[in-house]
């Protein structure tokens, strides 16, 4: 069970001290956001680039951008661990894909709430990691749409009838009071924002939140 904690609800103003704060977890969601795939900005490659001069902890870097196809592979030429490119933004997501991975990085697919999973039908061979949203993507901080839980599991068949190994990611509202109960459903890699981020204490928050992911009993 991994932990990424979402860099959307850090101080934005200290982010490598914050770093530091969470340097248990496996690694560090990093949302890029274009205010137009989504209303919300945040940051771009220069500042992912030194992020990952930082971060004692990997990247985990999800667009949320416009012209995908274009920007992708320049992520991953940073060197960050990980791509995850949406769906709904890529006209070519097998060449999107293997530009990625040319450059370095393991490569995730995301869907959002609304959007079936037979949009990616002909990708799970070729992904490291597929990310559920479990809210609307754009903000942190928002509650768990519930409807969503029905594709984390419809999610979690598909990749087991495929005998692949791909990391089940889920995105929005994980909170110690439903990661057990998503956990349940076949996911194995939670973002947690404000979870994290909102605690005294972000390492003991770290460790509870995977605690209570592997407790399936």
């Amino acid at each position: 069970m991994h932990i990424h904690p979402s860099i959307l609800s850090a101080d934005f103003a200290n982010l490598e001290k914050d770093l530091g704060t969470i340097s248990s977890a496996d690694a560090v969601h990093v949302d890029v956001m274009d205010n137009h795939f989504v209303p919300n900005l945040t940051f771009g490659t220069q500042m992912v680039g030194r992020l990952q001069e930082v971060s004692p902890i990997p990247l985990d870097v999800h667009l949320m951008i416009e012209n995908v196809d274009d920007y992708g592979p320049k992520y991953a030429e940073l060197g960050v661990a990980s791509v995850t490119f949406h769906i709904e933004a890529s006209k070519n997501p097998l060449e999107l894909i293997k530009a990625i991975r040319s450059n370095g990085s393991k490569v995730a697919v995301a869907v959002k709430p609304n959007t079936p999973l037979s949009e990616i039908e002909n990708l799970y061979s070729k992904i490291d990691m597929l990310l559920v949203m479990t809210v609307e993507p754009g903000f942190g901080g928002q509650p768990l749409l519930e409807n969503t839980l029905a594709k984390v599991s419809e999610a979690s068949r598909a990749i087991s009838e495929r005998g692949m190994r791909i990391r089940l990611q889920v995105d929005g509202g994980i909170t110690p009071g439903n990661i057990s109960r998503i956990a349940k459903l076949g996911a194995d890699t939670f973002v947690a924002g404000s979870s994290v981020f909102g605690s005294e204490d972000r390492h003991e928050q770290i460790t509870k939140l995977r605690s209570l992911a592997h407790n399936l009993g």
